[in-house]
């Protein structure tokens, strides 16, 4: 997609009209956020590997880092396709209790003796895990209270009417994160340290374990970095922080099917089944969407933190956003201006 330059260090600009970009569109863009979505603090396009629109609100820079919630799932599944990649995991079909053999599951729990990668990947796990923002963040908030995290989340029990079938949960790709640990031998963001970020130029401080797991801890993420439980697992179902043009370039590394100034970082056909359905509009950790015909992948987080990939039109469109439990739907802008700016 891109041969002349890659942004690993920083990124290129170009005219929007000379990127087939509608720049009068982009203009009435940045009018809408100021007008109608204040809580967004940033807002990028890059466009075959050249930053088209850059907007910074609310008094926050190219720099500042910003909690990108759930966009973390993403980044996990990367992490679970470079590790099968190199060899310390077998694949997506392997036993989820064949990393965790400490963990006894009952005489009768034959599903979680079933559940492979796979079903932690693509949210068909089938834990006792309540949908909606308000019972999610409960039991978020149960976990965050236990003293082993992967305990907790083997502990729920298993449907048999919801196993096989989609359901959101936090825990399913914290557990992710600890076959990562289990597999490697190094927690999530070491292995994505070598193997992730430094290579396309994501600048991650390590974090330590943390002392406390209070609310502030776990979720205000103060200690910079990528917060662990008390085990030491990154944390698999949210806590990065990012600048934007980080989180562009993640959605770049996507769109050039895992591929980076000449080095293949995640493998391509990862990429081709992280962004193809296993369940109706998700993948591998991926919200997949049709719009009008075109198809966008994307990595979602609460409180409007999304990572847009675009490959028909060559398009990676980044929003970083105040936390908040509350949000207008991002896709509007989407629907309503990037999507009708690309001209090419």
């Amino acid at each position: 997609m891109n041969g002349d330059y890659w942004p690993t260090q920083d990124w290129r600009r170009a005219d929007p009209e000379s990127a087939g970009m509608r720049a009068e569109l982009l203009s009435n863009l940045d009018r809408e956020i100021k007008a109608r979505f204040r809580d967004i603090n940033a807002f990028l396009m890059a466009k075959r590997g050249y930053l088209v629109f850059e907007k910074y609100y609310g008094g926050f820079g190219q720099d500042d880092t910003h909690l990108v919630a759930s966009v973390t799932k993403s980044f996990i599944s990367a992490l679970i396709g470079i590790a099968i990649g190199q060899g310390f995991i077998e694949g997506v079909h392997q036993s989820v209790l064949g990393f965790f053999p400490e963990y006894r599951p009952g005489a009768h729990d034959h599903l979680k003796r079933q559940m492979t990668i796979e079903h932690l990947l693509t949210m068909t796990a089938g834990f006792q895990w309540r949908t909606g923002a308000r019972n999610h963040e409960l039991y978020i908030d149960r976990l965050r209270r236990s003293k082993d995290w992967v305990a907790f989340i083997l502990d729920l029990p298993v449907r048999e009417r919801s196993f096989g079938t989609f359901q959101y949960n936090s825990g399913a790709s914290h557990l992710l994160s600890a076959i990562i640990t289990r597999s490697t031998g190094r927690c999530a963001q070491e292995f994505a340290a070598e193997h992730l970020f430094e290579p396309i130029g994501i600048d991650q401080p390590n974090t330590n374990t943390q002392h406390t797991y209070s609310q502030e801890d776990v979720f205000s993420n103060k200690a910079v970095g990528w917060p662990k439980d008390p085990q030491g697992n990154s944390i698999g179902g949210w806590g990065l922080a990012l600048t934007p043009r980080e989180m562009a370039r993640f959605g770049y590394l996507y769109l050039n099917g895992g591929l980076w100034a000449g080095e293949q970082i995640i493998p391509k056909t990862w990429i081709e089944d992280s962004i193809s359905p296993h369940t109706p509009g998700y993948g591998y950790q991926w919200w997949l969407r049709d719009v009008n015909g075109i198809f966008v992948f994307s990595a979602v987080g609460q409180g409007g933190q999304h990572i847009f990939c675009v490959p028909e039109k060559e398009l990676v469109v980044v929003v970083a956003s105040k936390p908040g439990s509350r949000w207008r739907d991002r896709w509007l802008l989407m629907e309503g201006f990037v999507l009708p700016a690309v001209a090419s």
